[in-house]
Protein backbone atom coordinates (compact mmCIF):
# COMPACT_ATOMS: atom_id res chain seq x y z
CA UNK A 1 0.00 0.00 0.00
CA UNK A 2 1.32 3.60 -0.44
CA UNK A 3 2.21 5.99 2.13
CA UNK A 4 -0.82 7.45 3.71
CA UNK A 5 -1.40 11.01 5.01
CA UNK A 6 -4.09 12.32 6.93
CA UNK A 7 -5.41 15.49 6.60
CA UNK A 8 -7.70 17.39 8.66
CA UNK A 9 -9.58 20.22 7.33
CA UNK A 10 -9.30 19.65 4.03
CA UNK A 11 -12.18 20.80 2.50
CA UNK A 12 -10.29 24.06 1.21
CA UNK A 13 -7.59 26.48 1.93
CA UNK A 14 -4.21 24.66 2.97
CA UNK A 15 -6.20 21.03 3.62
CA UNK A 16 -7.45 21.21 -0.15
CA UNK A 17 -3.98 22.10 -1.68
CA UNK A 18 -2.27 19.66 0.49
CA UNK A 19 -4.09 16.78 -0.15
CA UNK A 20 -3.70 17.91 -3.70
CA UNK A 21 0.14 18.02 -3.38
CA UNK A 22 0.00 14.57 -1.53
CA UNK A 23 -1.71 12.94 -4.10
CA UNK A 24 0.78 14.02 -6.73
CA UNK A 25 2.82 11.86 -5.51
CA UNK A 26 1.28 8.91 -5.10
CA UNK A 27 0.07 8.97 -1.20
CA UNK A 28 -3.13 7.66 -0.02
CA UNK A 29 -5.28 10.08 1.73
CA UNK A 30 -7.88 10.26 4.63
CA UNK A 31 -9.73 13.69 4.23
CA UNK A 32 -11.83 14.33 6.92
CA UNK A 33 -13.89 18.07 7.07
CA UNK A 34 -17.35 19.57 8.45
CA UNK A 35 -19.29 19.74 4.77
CA UNK A 36 -19.91 16.68 3.41
CA UNK A 37 -20.61 17.75 -0.51
CA UNK A 38 -17.37 19.15 -0.78
CA UNK A 39 -15.16 16.17 0.67
CA UNK A 40 -16.82 14.16 -1.94
CA UNK A 41 -15.97 16.20 -4.59
CA UNK A 42 -12.65 15.97 -3.72
CA UNK A 43 -12.28 12.01 -3.02
CA UNK A 44 -13.32 12.38 -6.65
CA UNK A 45 -11.26 14.67 -8.39
CA UNK A 46 -7.74 13.05 -6.64
CA UNK A 47 -9.20 9.49 -7.47
CA UNK A 48 -9.79 10.19 -11.32
CA UNK A 49 -7.09 12.59 -11.46
CA UNK A 50 -4.28 10.50 -9.20
CA UNK A 51 -5.88 6.96 -9.58
CA UNK A 52 -5.04 6.97 -5.33
CA UNK A 53 -7.37 5.48 -2.76
CA UNK A 54 -8.98 8.73 -0.53
CA UNK A 55 -11.24 7.40 2.38
CA UNK A 56 -13.08 10.32 3.16
CA UNK A 57 -14.37 10.91 7.10
CA UNK A 58 -16.73 13.46 7.77
CA UNK A 59 -17.16 14.98 11.62
CA UNK A 60 -16.14 18.38 13.40
CA UNK A 61 -12.55 17.91 15.07
CA UNK A 62 -14.36 20.27 17.81
CA UNK A 63 -16.33 17.02 19.12
CA UNK A 64 -14.21 14.27 20.70
CA UNK A 65 -16.90 11.68 20.29
CA UNK A 66 -16.81 12.29 16.51
CA UNK A 67 -12.97 12.74 16.10
CA UNK A 68 -13.06 8.73 18.03
CA UNK A 69 -16.35 7.31 16.63
CA UNK A 70 -14.41 8.05 12.65
CA UNK A 71 -11.17 7.53 13.29
CA UNK A 72 -11.65 3.93 15.19
CA UNK A 73 -13.76 2.73 12.84
CA UNK A 74 -10.53 2.75 10.46
CA UNK A 75 -9.36 -0.46 9.19
CA UNK A 76 -6.18 -1.87 10.41
CA UNK A 77 -4.78 -1.25 7.42
CA UNK A 78 -5.56 2.40 7.37
CA UNK A 79 -4.52 3.20 10.75
CA UNK A 80 -1.38 2.88 9.12
CA UNK A 81 -0.59 7.01 8.92
CA UNK A 82 2.86 8.00 7.69
CA UNK A 83 2.06 11.80 8.23
CA UNK A 84 -0.86 13.53 10.06
CA UNK A 85 -1.57 17.22 8.62
CA UNK A 86 -3.55 19.05 11.88
CA UNK A 87 -4.70 21.66 9.44
CA UNK A 88 -8.45 22.04 10.49
CA UNK A 89 -8.55 25.69 12.09
CA UNK A 90 -9.89 29.54 11.59
CA UNK A 91 -9.58 32.68 12.73
CA UNK A 92 -13.20 34.64 13.86
CA UNK A 93 -13.63 38.45 14.37
CA UNK A 94 -10.66 41.37 14.49
CA UNK A 95 -12.34 43.12 17.14
CA UNK A 96 -10.85 44.21 20.77
CA UNK A 97 -11.09 41.37 23.29
CA UNK A 98 -13.12 43.21 25.15
CA UNK A 99 -15.46 43.70 22.74
CA UNK A 100 -15.00 39.67 20.99
CA UNK A 101 -17.33 36.95 21.04
CA UNK A 102 -17.29 34.30 23.42
CA UNK A 103 -18.85 32.23 21.32
CA UNK A 104 -16.31 33.26 18.31
CA UNK A 105 -13.94 32.08 21.14
CA UNK A 106 -14.86 29.03 21.81
CA UNK A 107 -14.81 27.74 18.32
CA UNK A 108 -11.61 29.34 17.54
CA UNK A 109 -10.14 27.37 20.97
CA UNK A 110 -12.40 24.69 20.07
CA UNK A 111 -11.00 23.67 16.78
CA UNK A 112 -7.48 25.11 16.65
CA UNK A 113 -6.56 23.93 20.20
CA UNK A 114 -8.23 20.94 21.44
CA UNK A 115 -9.27 19.45 18.23
CA UNK A 116 -5.25 19.60 17.18
CA UNK A 117 -5.59 17.88 20.40
CA UNK A 118 -7.89 15.18 19.81
CA UNK A 119 -6.83 13.78 16.74
CA UNK A 120 -3.36 13.82 17.93
CA UNK A 121 -3.88 11.85 20.85
CA UNK A 122 -6.05 8.99 18.77
CA UNK A 123 -3.04 8.65 15.85
CA UNK A 124 -0.19 9.44 17.68
CA UNK A 125 0.02 5.60 19.29
CA UNK A 126 -0.47 4.36 16.19
CA UNK A 127 2.28 5.99 14.93
CA UNK A 128 4.22 5.05 18.15
CA UNK A 129 3.26 1.78 17.60
CA UNK A 130 5.00 1.20 14.39
CA UNK A 131 8.07 3.38 15.75
CA UNK A 132 7.60 5.70 12.94
CA UNK A 133 5.79 9.05 11.57
CA UNK A 134 5.24 12.76 11.22
CA UNK A 135 3.02 15.18 12.39
CA UNK A 136 2.70 18.72 10.69
CA UNK A 137 0.88 21.23 13.18
CA UNK A 138 -0.55 24.32 11.07
CA UNK A 139 0.63 27.46 13.39
CA UNK A 140 0.42 31.01 12.13
CA UNK A 141 2.79 34.25 12.55
CA UNK A 142 -0.36 35.26 14.30
CA UNK A 143 0.62 32.50 17.23
CA UNK A 144 4.27 34.21 17.45
CA UNK A 145 3.94 38.04 16.44
CA UNK A 146 1.00 39.58 18.61
CA UNK A 147 -1.05 42.33 16.38
CA UNK A 148 -4.34 44.61 16.53
CA UNK A 149 -7.69 42.39 17.20
CA UNK A 150 -5.56 39.33 16.93
CA UNK A 151 -6.11 38.12 20.57
CA UNK A 152 -7.79 35.06 21.02
CA UNK A 153 -6.94 33.86 17.17
CA UNK A 154 -3.19 34.79 18.27
CA UNK A 155 -3.44 32.61 21.59
CA UNK A 156 -4.95 29.57 20.05
CA UNK A 157 -2.13 29.65 17.52
CA UNK A 158 0.44 30.28 20.07
CA UNK A 159 -0.75 26.88 22.11
CA UNK A 160 -0.33 24.99 18.71
CA UNK A 161 3.12 26.45 18.78
CA UNK A 162 4.12 25.16 21.98
CA UNK A 163 2.09 22.25 21.63
CA UNK A 164 4.21 21.52 18.70
CA UNK A 165 7.29 21.95 21.28
CA UNK A 166 5.71 19.31 23.44
CA UNK A 167 4.75 16.98 21.09
CA UNK A 168 8.44 16.54 19.84
CA UNK A 169 9.41 15.88 23.02
CA UNK A 170 6.94 13.25 23.97
CA UNK A 171 7.50 11.30 21.06
CA UNK A 172 11.15 11.73 20.95
CA UNK A 173 11.39 8.18 22.68
CA UNK A 174 9.32 6.78 19.39
CA UNK A 175 10.88 8.20 16.29
CA UNK A 176 8.12 10.21 15.72
CA UNK A 177 8.62 14.06 14.45
CA UNK A 178 6.80 16.92 15.21
CA UNK A 179 6.99 20.34 12.97
CA UNK A 180 4.80 23.55 12.84
CA UNK A 181 4.27 25.42 9.57
CA UNK A 182 3.71 29.28 10.32
CA UNK A 183 2.48 30.78 7.36
CA UNK A 184 1.66 34.82 7.04
CA UNK A 185 -0.75 36.62 4.91
CA UNK A 186 -2.25 34.07 2.48
CA UNK A 187 -5.44 34.42 0.36
CA UNK A 188 -7.14 31.51 0.56
CA UNK A 189 -10.95 31.44 2.10
CA UNK A 190 -9.86 32.18 5.63
CA UNK A 191 -10.25 35.90 5.57
CA UNK A 192 -13.79 35.11 4.34
CA UNK A 193 -14.52 33.02 7.15
CA UNK A 194 -13.05 35.34 9.80
CA UNK A 195 -14.88 38.67 8.68
CA UNK A 196 -18.03 36.34 8.55
CA UNK A 197 -18.47 36.04 4.82
CA UNK A 198 -17.78 39.72 3.69
CA UNK A 199 -15.56 39.27 0.29
CA UNK A 200 -14.97 42.65 0.25
CA UNK A 201 -13.16 43.39 3.62
CA UNK A 202 -11.83 40.15 2.94
CA UNK A 203 -10.07 41.11 -0.57
CA UNK A 204 -8.81 44.20 1.28
CA UNK A 205 -6.64 42.55 3.72
CA UNK A 206 -4.67 41.20 0.46
CA UNK A 207 -5.02 45.16 -1.43
CA UNK A 208 -1.37 46.71 -2.45
CA UNK A 209 0.84 43.33 -2.79
CA UNK A 210 1.52 39.53 -3.38
CA UNK A 211 0.01 36.70 -0.83
CA UNK A 212 0.99 33.40 -0.58
CA UNK A 213 -1.10 31.04 -1.81
CA UNK A 214 -2.34 27.69 -0.68
CA UNK A 215 -0.50 25.49 -2.99
CA UNK A 216 2.75 27.56 -1.25
CA UNK A 217 1.77 26.22 2.15
CA UNK A 218 1.35 22.86 0.05
CA UNK A 219 4.58 22.61 -1.15
CA UNK A 220 6.25 23.54 2.40
CA UNK A 221 3.82 20.40 4.22
CA UNK A 222 5.59 18.24 1.30
CA UNK A 223 9.33 19.24 1.90
CA UNK A 224 8.72 18.42 5.97
CA UNK A 225 7.17 14.78 4.92
CA UNK A 226 9.58 13.92 2.87
CA UNK A 227 13.01 14.57 4.76
CA UNK A 228 15.07 11.33 4.86
CA UNK A 229 13.94 9.85 8.63
CA UNK A 230 16.81 11.43 10.27
CA UNK A 231 16.05 15.22 9.56
CA UNK A 232 13.22 16.64 11.20
CA UNK A 233 11.75 19.70 10.31
CA UNK A 234 10.83 21.52 13.74
CA UNK A 235 10.00 25.07 12.39
CA UNK A 236 8.89 26.60 9.13
CA UNK A 237 7.51 30.03 9.22
CA UNK A 238 6.83 31.47 5.84
CA UNK A 239 5.75 35.41 5.04
CA UNK A 240 5.28 36.96 1.58
CA UNK A 241 8.12 38.61 0.06
CA UNK A 242 6.26 41.41 1.13
CA UNK A 243 5.31 40.57 4.77
CA UNK A 244 8.58 41.26 7.69
CA UNK A 245 6.27 40.29 10.77
CA UNK A 246 2.48 40.60 11.38
CA UNK A 247 2.40 43.80 11.24
CA UNK A 248 4.82 45.05 8.42
CA UNK A 249 3.83 45.18 5.07
CA UNK A 250 5.25 46.91 1.90
CA UNK A 251 2.25 47.86 -0.53
CA UNK A 252 2.37 49.61 -3.57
Amino acid sequence: MNNIALITGATSGFGKAIAERFAAERWNLILTGRRKDRLDALEQQLRDEFGIAVTTLNFDVRSLEECTSHLEQLSHEWRAVDVLINNAGLALGRESFVEGSIEQWNTMIDTNIKGLLYISKIVAPWMMERKRGTIINIGSIAGKDAYAGGNVYGASKAAVDMLTRNMRIDLLPHGVRVGQIAPGAAETEFSIVRFSGDEQKAAATYHGFEPLIAPDIADAAWFMASRPAHVCINDMVIMPTAQANATSFHKE
